[in-house]
């Protein structure tokens, strides 16, 4: 168990339990998250969010989802169950974000109705990595939600990649709370694939 201000962790084999007070960005994911669920669309959260969800103070005005690469029929049953109250800010209509944006590996984004921040990148996977995002996803009881994020052995060391500040910054941020229950095979296999050594000893050990 982690305590934090505000804030527990809990660590389990298969999931991992947080719980803290809510706020706007909070509410927001898991609004449109409980849509994916709903539909049965297998869905995993990378980047930014994940360490804010971990009780990192940071603003963020993207959510980064990968989905899986539904048909057109199955999409058009999600277009229609988020356009209730989400608008999309880049396509006029379902065949629109489909064809020429999904299937093209070019993210769709949403926003609350007449909302443009924060907002919702929902994007099919490009390669094998995001693929093995996908299927290794990590399961967050949050509050009693259900999210799912991306395996931390990969997001922390895909941080490094990035190499921004922010994502740097992320990094620490993760392996500084999450570091004694990662799988540390999986982790250091993924630090060596990504070429990522020289970060991690300059900014994380």
């Amino acid at each position: 168990t982690i305590s934090l201000p505000l804030m527990n962790i809990n660590f389990f084999n298969t999931n991992i339990e947080i719980n803290k007070e809510l706020d706007k960005l909070d509410f927001f994911v898991l609004d449109f998250c409980s849509l994916l669920n709903k539909l049965n669309i297998n869905h995993v959260i990378i980047s930014g969010y994940v360490s804010i969800l971990f009780g990192r103070s940071r603003l963020s005005e993207d959510i980064d989802i990968f989905i899986e690469e539904v048909d057109y029929f199955n999409f058009q049953k999600l277009w229609k169950e988020v356009r209730i109250s989400f608008d999309c800010i880049n396509a006029q209509n379902s065949n629109e974000a489909y064809y020429s944006y999904l299937l093209k590996k070019t993210s769709i984004r949403f926003s609350r109705k007449n909302e443009f921040i924060p907002n919702i990148e929902l994007k099919f996977p490009k390669n094998e990595l995001d693929i093995w995002t996908l299927e290794n996803k990590r399961k967050i009881i949050f509050n009693k939600n259900i999210l799912y994020i991306s395996s931390l052995e990969l997001q922390i060391p895909f941080k490094l990649l990035l190499g921004s500040d922010k994502d740097i910054e992320d990094a620490r941020y993760l392996y500084s709370i999450t570091k004694k229950h990662l799988n540390l095979s999986l982790f250091n296999r993924f630090i060596k694939e990504l070429g990522v050594e020289k970060a991690f000893n300059k900014y994380l050990k």
